[in-house]
């Protein structure tokens, strides 16, 4: 794509964009001047679906109208209603309909998966993780090695970039997997690293750390419903992720939990049991014998919160309609956009540290500014921006496919250039 740097080009893109409806499907905050904000946070918190009122609604309909019978009648009895959306998120993250589950939050599933898939012995008993991965992910495997008897500082093994670098090389990555590999119980990854936006090669790794013996598990917080995934063909042994970035769920919405078709009929592997996870077809009779579902709805623990799940499924139809392959496209073309937009500013005190290659990343740019601080990020703000800054100096630009526009990137640069005197 040639891009050109001027108000009518991005209005041609909107114009010609196979999505650009899908914008009036949500709501966008209002600046204080009454026009809708800059919503280029995505990343952190997804935009609202204007049919999530109707689904949350539907589900109250039901409660009210059904009392504790809703488990097992209406339209989508409260019971099973967990099952759509698992099937759903299994095409989006390239699984099948029985490796994924909709339940929880992510860290509870991350510790969840952990329990199953961390088996520390006395040689093999640390755990590979990037140095800058996100703190909840950071506590969730320190608390994990203390809870079997190990100190985080010896067990816990981090990746770090290269003196002077931002960004993780795969073939440190897998360097270090070759060389330590033989020590190391769990590779647990970030798929797409939440402070960089670095997108990593996840089949590569996997493939590695299995040569090696190690059990392979992603955080997919920032890939799910952002990258094109193929978890069951890449052989991951699990992954967790949130859904209320990429996937609109809401604050707090449930999350996701992948785990791979050879594992989910295992007897072998220990899990926190809940009766949720049971067998369906027994689950009433009220055994105290757990006797798991074979799939990944085997590490259910409690019914789930049904009204969570239903924002989650507003968003998940919009995905249904729209496929990865046509988000990822726009994600690509619109993420491009800004990047050419950023350099065309031709300062020397804005860095990209996200890397630069389209399959290396997703629907976000970490933007450095030399010579700033955080007034730069509450002057774009105060201009009608949401974005997000991360300490000390990083301030994350996502516009996400389904519902941002060549021209909110547009003026977004716009402002920065302006905020910056350039």
């Amino acid at each position: 794509m040639e891009y050109l740097n001027t108000e009518e080009f991005a209005l041609m893109m909107d114009n010609s964009d196979p999505l650009k409806k899908y914008r009036n499907e949500f709501y966008f905050p209002k600046h204080s001047n009454g026009e809708e904000a800059l919503y280029l946070c995505g990343n952190s918190l997804g935009l609202q679906p204007k049919s999530a009122r109707d689904y949350i609604e539907a589900v109250l309909d039901d409660w009210r109208n059904l009392g504790v019978k809703g488990h097992f009648e209406g339209a989508h009895p409260f019971t099973t209603y967990h099952e759509s959306l698992g099937e759903q998120m299994a095409r989006i993250v390239g699984a099948k309909k029985e490796e994924v589950v909709a339940m929880n939050s992510l860290t509870v599933n991350l510790h969840l998966m952990m329990v199953s898939f961390y088996r520390p012995e006395k040689d093999r008993f640390k755990i590979l993780i990037e140095k800058n991965a996100f703190p909840s992910d950071q506590y969730a495997v320190k608390s994990q090695l203390e809870f079997h008897g190990y100190d985080p500082q010896t067990a816990l093994l981090e990746l770090e970039p290269r003196a002077g670098e931002d960004i993780l090389r795969t073939e440190d990555i897998l360097e270090l997997i070759k060389n330590k590999g033989k020590e190391i119980a769990l590779i647990m990854i970030g798929g797409l690293n939440y402070y960089t936006g670095q997108a990593f090669e996840m089949e590569k790794i996997t493939q590695a750390g299995h040569h090696m013996g190690c059990t392979v598990g992603f955080d997919l917080a920032h890939g799910a419903g952002n990258l094109n995934l193929s978890l069951h063909d890449w052989g991951v042994d699990f992954a967790v992720w949130c859904t209320y970035k990429y996937m609109n769920s809401g604050p707090g919405g449930i999350a996701g939990c992948f785990v791979h078709e050879r594992h989910i009929k295992r007897k072998d592997l220990p899990r926190f049991a809940g009766w949720w996870g049971h067998d369906k077809a027994t689950r009433f009779l009220m055994d105290d014998t757990f006797v798991p579902i074979e799939g990944a709805e085997g590490w259910q623990m409690s019914n789930e919160t049904v009204l969570s799940m239903a924002a989650l499924k507003a968003s998940l139809e919009i995905f249904e309609e729209v496929g990865m392959k046509a988000l990822v496209g726009k994600s690509r073309l619109l993420t491009g956009y800004l990047e050419f937009l950023i350099n065309s500013l031709g300062s020397e005190r804005i860095q990209i540290i996200t890397p630069k290659q389209p399959d290396a990343r997703g629907a976000q740019l970490s933007i450095r500014v030399l010579n700033s601080d955080r007034s730069l990020f509450r002057a774009i703000s105060d201009r009608g921006v949401i974005a997000d800054w991360r300490e000390p100096d990083v301030i994350r630009i996502a516009p996400a496919p389904l519902y941002n526009s060549y021209k909110d990137v547009f003026d977004f640069v716009q402002i920065l250039k302006k905020e910056l005197g350039l």
